[in-house]
């Protein structure tokens, strides 16, 4: 019955693999939430920009 052997350069490599896997994973995962907090930040900049304008408009009509 042969047995499963491997060497350690073998291992090594597949130590790096999962290393590398798992950086991408959490890349991934990274780059997905940093893509949320800017839509956010866009999204919080544009209600301001709204607040503003209505505060300016309403400065004006009482003026």
């Amino acid at each position: 019955m042969p047995t499963a052997t491997s060497t350690v350069s073998e291992r090594n490599c597949q130590a790096d693999l999962a290393r590398n896997l798992s950086k991408c994973y959490y890349q991934n995962d990274q780059q997905a939430k940093l893509m949320d907090l800017q839509a956010e930040i866009d999204s919080l900049l544009q209600q301001l920009q709204n607040l503003k304008d209505e505060r300016l408009a309403t400065t004006t009509q009482e003026q």
